[in-house]
C-alpha cells in the first residue's frame, strides 16, 4: 500500500517546532481523516497532529519528550491508492530507511557540537528574532563557541565578574562560573520559564519608559455588578485600549527600520497566569464589538490558558497587551511590552482614597486605581503616550458606553 508522511504542522504563527509529549494511536491502528494522532507541545499550548486520511499507522519515527521542526516527519501511514492520488503523493515513494540511516551516519560522523547546534531550540511564538541571538555585550569566538555549545545569552553572563581588559569576562571567568554553579541546588527551568525569559531578554534590548494615572473606578465597578456575567476589570481596560486604538493606531504602530509599520486590526492581547509562567490570548477586532459580547470569549479564554490549550486563532498577532496586576494586590507597576508590540497596558489593584468634591466642599472618598501604560520610546513620546492614557480613562469613566 502506498505511505503518506505525518507531517509536524505549522501548528501557529512563527511557531517553528513542537515537542511530542504522548502518543494518542499505537503503530498498526487504523485511523479516520482528521483524528488526533500525536499530542505535541508548544511553548505557549498542548495542541494536536491529525492524520490527513483515513489509514493505518505503519510506524512513528518521532520520539517521546523531543522537539522536531515545522515539516518533520513523524511517522508513516498507509493508505489507499486513491487516498495517495487525492493528496498529489502516487508519485512520491515512502522515505527510504536507507535515506534516514545515511541521514543518520552523516550526523554521526560529524562533531558533537555540531549536533549539539542543529538541534531544535524553543521559540516563542510571534516573536520574529531568532531563538540563539546574542546580546550586544562583545564575546570572543571562542567565549561565543562555548555559550553556544551550553545554550546560553549573553544575558545569562549579568552576574559574572570579569578579570580581563575593561572588565570582560574571560573563558576563565566562564567556566569558574560554571563550576560554582555546581555547588548550588540547581532545578530545570522549564519551557514556559525559558520562553518568558527569551521574551524578555528580547523586549529589553528596545528603549522602554512607563507613564501612569491614577483613575476613578467607582462607575467602572457599580456597571460591572449590573452585568450578568460580571466582565473583569481588564476586559473594561481591554476594550478601552482597543476604542483608543481605533480613533489612532500610529500608538501601536511597531518601529521596522525608519518605517512605522500600522496595524490592520485592534486585535488585543490579556496577560494570564498559567503555571511557572504568563501567557497571552489575543481577542480579536475589540474595537468592533461591543463589552457584554466579548465576555463569554473572555472567560473561555481564560480557561483555556490555564489549561494550556489555547486555540490557534487566539494567539499571536496582537497589537497591545492589557495586564491586570492589581489581581496580585499590587498597586503600581511597570510591565514590559512583548517582543513585537509596542505597547502593554497595566491596571493596578482598586482602594479608597480620599478625593475633593468641589460642590460639597469636602473630601469624600473614592475607589481608585493606578493605569500605567509601558511603550517603546523609539515609537511613542511621553506625551502621545500620555495623551492615549488619558482616553483611555475617559472610556472607563463611562463603563455603559464600553
Amino acid at each position: 500500500m502506498p505511505e503518506i508522511p505525518i507531517i509536524m504542522p505549522q501548528l501557529g504563527e512563527s511557531i517553528a517546532e513542537a515537542t511530542i509529549i504522548s502518543f494518542l494511536v499505537q503503530a498498526g491502528d487504523s485511523v479516520r481523516a482528521d483524528q488526533d494522532v500525536i499530542e505535541v507541545e508548544t511553548n505557549k499550548a498542548t495542541m494536536n497532529v491529525t492524520a490527513p486520511c483515513p489509514g493505518k499507522v505503519r510506524e512513528f519515527r518521532a520520539k517521546l519528550n523531543e522537539s522536531y521542526p515545522v515539516g518533520a516527519v513523524l511517522g508513516l501511514l498507509e493508505v489507499s491508492e486513491v487516498d495517495a492520488a487525492r493528496l498529489g503523493l502516487e508519485t512520491s515513494p515512502p522515505l527510504a530507511k536507507s535515506a534516514v540511516r545515511d541521514a543518520s551516519a552523516s550526523n554521526e560522523n560529524q562533531p558533537a557540537a555540531s549536533q549539539t547546534n542543529q538541534s531544535v531550540k524553543p521559540t516563542v511564538r510571534g516573536l520574529p528574532v531568532p531563538a540563539n541571538a546574542a546580546g550586544a555585550t562583545y564575546m570572543s569566538p571562542r567565549m561565543k563557541a562555548r555559550m553556544n555549545e551550553l545554550g546560553l545569552h549573553a544575558a545569562d553572563l549579568a552576574g559574572v565578574a570579569g578579570s580581563g581588559a575593561a572588565g570582560r569576562v574571560t573563558i576563565n571567568d566562564f567556566e569558574k562560573f560554571l563550576a560554582n554553579l555546581e555547588q548550588h541546588k540547581l532545578s530545570g527551568a522549564s519551557s514556559m520559564r525559558v520562553a518568558v525569559a527569551d521574551a524578555m531578554r528580547r523586549s529589553w534590548t528596545r528603549p522602554l519608559a512607563t507613564v501612569a494615572l491614577p483613575v476613578r473606578i467607582d462607575a467602572l465597578l457599580a456597571h460591572r455588578e449590573s452585568c450578568l456575567p460580571k466582565p473583569g476589570p481588564a476586559l473594561y481596560a481591554l476594550r478601552a485600549l482597543a476604542l483608543a486604538l481605533a480613533e489612532n493606531s500610529a500608538p501601536a504602530g511597531r518601529l521596522v527600520g525608519n518605517k512605522i509599520v500600522h496595524p490592520d486590526s485592534i486585535d488585543i492581547g490579556f496577560a494570564v497566569e498559567a503555571e511557572d509562567g504568563v501567557l497571552v490570548p489575543v481577542l480579536r477586532k475589540v474595537d468592533q464589538r461591543p463589552l457584554r459580547e466579548l465576555v463569554e470569549r473572555y472567560n473561555e479564554l481564560v480557561k483555556l490558558t490555564r489549561q494550556r490549550r489555547l486555540p490557534a486563532d487566539a494567539t499571536g498577532g496582537g497589537i497591545a497587551t492589557v495586564t491586570n496586576f492589581g489581581t496580585f494586590g499590587l498597586t503600581w507597576a511597570t510591565p514590559i511590552p512583548l517582543p513585537e508590540q509596542t505597547l502593554v497596558l497595566g491596571m493596578g489593584a482598586g482602594r479608597k482614597v480620599p478625593s475633593w468634591d468641589e460642590a460639597r466642599q469636602q473630601f469624600v472618598p473614592v475607589v481608585e486605581a493606578n493605569l500605567t501604560l509601558s511603550f517603546d520610546h523609539r515609537v511613542l513620546d511621553g506625551g502621545a503616550a500620555g495623551r492615549l492614557l488619558a482616553r483611555i480613562a475617559k472610556l472607563l469613566a463611562e463603563p455603559s458606553d464600553l
